[in-house]
């Protein structure tokens, strides 16, 4: 199910150039073998800012060539052909500048494909935020939780650019109760939350969650099999030059 928004945003891409295909912040390279077989010959770069995660890509053996480096700072050494992006962007700020820069790249033809998570306005994400700051007002500006711009923003800054497309689509994913603990809970600290809980004390943390899981069996009331029908929107563009 993970894999499923990376896949419909690949499907989704129809021309590309003659250069090179991007997986811009690649992780482990889940779909390396999807993007190479999409490739049709073209090289296949990988662009992750984790040692960690260009590891495990490596292990994938689909890569011509991998680059570690912050995507803020990076650029291409010729022209893509595509630049794909799933899921990465939207922890970087500043969009109005990154987007026109990585569009900039792009050789003639060439198309940049970016999905992103579009969930802040949900009870998941934005219950994490305001409890963080109701406990903690004076810290506030330390969560630096993953933001977006509204999609007429992206609208109004890519459409001129070339032929550009934006869709949105809300997935539903099954999630499984672990002991003590809510499934969204589960599902969101580690991605979402992450700067948010890595910012507390851990007393502070404990009753952050805690509050939190209070919220979220409201929110998202865990059924008779342990489990939480789950819905996660997901924004997508593709941009061709």
């Amino acid at each position: 199910m993970r894999l499923r928004p990376a896949m419909d945003l690949l499907n989704a891409v129809g021309q590309m150039g003659a250069g090179d295909v991007v997986d811009l912040g690649c992780g482990a390279g889940q779909m390396a073998q999807a993007l190479t077989a999409r490739a049709a010959g073209r090289a296949l770069i990988g662009v992750d800012a984790s040692p960690a995660m260009l590891e495990k890509a490596r292990q994938a053996k689909s890569y011509d060539s991998l680059q570690q480096g912050d995507i803020r700072d990076w650029h291409p050494r010729r022209a893509p052909g595509l630049i794909y992006s799933n899921a990465a962007l939207h922890w970087l700020g500043d969009h109005a500048t990154l987007m026109p820069r990585l569009a900039s790249m792009l050789g003639q033809g060439g198309t940049l494909a970016v999905q992103m998570p579009h969930q802040n306005n949900a009870p998941s994400h934005r219950v994490w935020l305001t409890l963080a700051e109701e406990l903690l007002p004076e810290r506030a500006d330390a969560f630096g939780t993953p933001g977006i711009l509204t999609p007429i923003e992206y609208d109004e800054l890519l459409a001129p650019l070339g032929n550009f497309r934006m869709w949105e689509t809300e997935y539903y994913q099954r999630l499984t109760a672990e002991a003590g603990s809510h499934p969204v809970r589960r599902y969101t600290e580690s991605t979402y939350a992450r700067p948010i809980l890595s910012a507390l004390e851990p007393s502070q943390k404990a009753r952050l969650i805690e509050r939190y899981e209070d919220v979220m069996h409201k929110a998202y009331p865990v059924r008779d099999d342990g489990t939480v029908l789950f819905p996660f929107r997901r924004l997508f563009f593709t941009l061709t030059v």
